[in-house]
């Protein structure tokens, strides 16, 4: 990856980076963001895509500078709470939120500027865990104790939800989906939540 870009993905994930192309609607390039991964960019003519169903995403970037990026976590933290093994992995939220601010400030960007809006958090996973309200939950208690306050929002629910976030101005542009795009994002997310509920992950990967 080149200096104005930084990208991880969980190894689960498989990724050699992220899906970057033209799109002549909004005369940026689009950049898909998976769930386990983050992206984080300075140029100002990407936008990051990303789709969420139980899934929270949070778009954070320095307002004054448009440095900024995108995760998407499937679990709010792990049991453990500890950094090394299984736990330092992007599928869950606490090590995804430290991951995108962290690089956010390594790229140049100040913490007392940092702009920070959180979407998804549906429950559309049959479940009595409730995945997508623990996720909430988790992201609103997160950035409470990191007294990190939280711009905009859209959480909860029970329908997915496609997020396009221009990190340059902060624009973000939702969609709530329909069933049938909603039974899509359902069978993607299970199928995630199947893979890391059963691999072990030693680490994330960091591609630069």
């Amino acid at each position: 990856m080149s200096d104005d870009t930084l990208y991880s993905v969980d190894q689960q994930g498989g990724s050699a980076g992220p899906k970057r192309f033209w799109d002549p609607k909004f005369n940026h390039y689009a950049v898909k963001v998976a769930p386990g991964s983050h992206y984080v960019t300075k140029k100002s003519d990407e936008m990051i895509v990303t789709t969420l169903g139980s899934c929270v995403a949070a778009c954070i970037r320095d307002s004054v500078l448009g440095i900024g990026g995108i995760n998407h976590f499937m679990l709010p933290e792990s049991d453990s709470g500890n950094w090394g093994g299984v736990s330092a992995s992007m599928r869950y939220g606490n090590y995804a939120m430290e991951v995108l601010i962290n690089d956010i400030l390594r790229m140049g960007g100040a913490r007392n500027r940092l702009e920070i809006k959180v979407f998804g958090g549906a429950n559309v996973i049959a479940s009595s865990s409730l995945i997508g309200t623990k996720n909430v939950e988790f992201v609103e208690t997160y950035l409470r104790i990191e007294h990190m306050a939280i711009s905009a929002h859209h959480l909860g629910g029970d329908q997915a939800r496609r997020i396009i976030y221009f990190p340059s101005t902060g624009k973000v542009k939702m969609k709530l989906l329909d069933k049938t795009d909603n039974a899509t994002v359902v069978a993607e997310e299970e199928s995630f939540k199947s893979k890391i509920e059963t691999a072990e992950i030693a680490g994330s990967i960091e591609l630069f």
